[in-house]
């Protein structure tokens, strides 16, 4: 079974290397879509994948990509500095952040937090099915398990992804442990009001 949990924010970039001139020569916002699909084969306690509460923290990530702007590591240090020293709110990416690589990355984030969470439900084998990344209201990259392991594991980490201290502070206790440390995230006990033997 796949469930679906939709996320929206606002942000900037430069995509860089492209045919079209207005976008690789200005910086354009977009009002993103990231649509998440995970899959399990069998069902938790409530007949559920998962509980779509469970996934605040996945929430926080994609909030911290909002009224951000997005640039790859490869800019100028004169953009780079500009925009260090000029916004709040900014993301320094390994990567060109391209619609196909944000749906990468947010897989692998999506990925990343199914891992390191301790499921208390008698959740299945939960994984993440594909990430859509819609740019536009006509356009969206769809990254999944084969795209992840094929583009993103060979050349990409979350680790090099550097954010600004202006959303860094924004940041749960949670997510900070987890993005930092690697702390696992433990769901809370689960009381049964009532079980399928009754």
């Amino acid at each position: 079974m796949i469930i679906r949990k939709q996320f929206r924010y606002e942000g900037s970039h430069v995509v860089r290397n492209c045919s079209s001139r207005r976008c690789s020569h200005s910086i354009h916002g977009h009002s993103a879509i990231v649509e998440i699909k995970f899959h399990a084969t069998t069902l938790d306690n409530a007949g559920m994948v998962m509980d779509f509460g469970l996934m605040n923290v996945l929430k926080e990530i994609v909030d911290s990509f909002d009224h951000s702007h997005d640039m790859w590591n490869k800019e100028s240090k004169e953009m780079i500095d500009f925009f260090r020293r000029e916004n709040e709110r900014w993301v320094i990416l390994p990567f060109n952040p391209t619609a196909e690589m944000l749906s990468l990355m947010f897989f692998a984030y999506a990925k990343y937090i199914i891992d390191h969470t301790i499921f208390k439900n008698n959740e299945g084998d939960v994984k993440v099915y594909s990430v859509c990344y819609h740019e536009t209201a006509t356009g969206y990259a769809e990254a999944d398990a084969l795209d992840y392991e094929r583009i993103w594991l060979p050349g990409f980490s979350l680790a090099d992804i550097e954010y600004s201290e202006g959303i860094i502070k924004d940041w749960s206790p949670l997510l900070r442990n987890l993005i930092e440390y690697g702390q696992k995230i433990e769901n809370p006990d689960i009381l049964l009001q009532i079980t399928a033997d009754e």
